[in-house]
């Protein structure tokens, strides 16, 4: 798959994972890994970016005494991942179209 087509659709992954839950990096991987591919290297800077963006914010709190950050989805993140979703019949009709589809839809 194409880097930059990966990346997009990782950091919709994520925020489609926090949107049901917030949730930490460990458990992020758990959950997007069953779909698409995902480490810790590309983890933490796909989160860093959505929370510089506005769209995930960070909390730490106590856990078996470490402390864990939790990611949770703001507004902005979830305005993100509703415009996804009107895009996905586009993006579907372009996947259609490369693998050969109808030229006139």
């Amino acid at each position: 798959m194409d880097a930059q087509l990966r990346k997009g659709l990782l950091e919709y992954c994520v925020l489609t994972a926090l949107s049901f839950q917030d949730s930490y990096g460990y458990q992020i991987i758990k959950d997007v890994s069953e779909y698409i591919d995902i480490s810790e290297s590309t983890l933490y800077p796909i989160l860093r970016r959505l929370e510089s963006d506005d769209k995930v914010n960070s909390y730490n709190t106590e856990f078996n005494n470490r402390i864990r950050k939790y990611y949770s989805i703001t507004p902005k993140g979830r305005e993100a991942l509703a415009g996804f979703q009107e895009d996905k019949e586009k993006l579907i009709r372009v996947l259609d179209f490369i693998e050969g589809g109808d030229i006139h839809g």
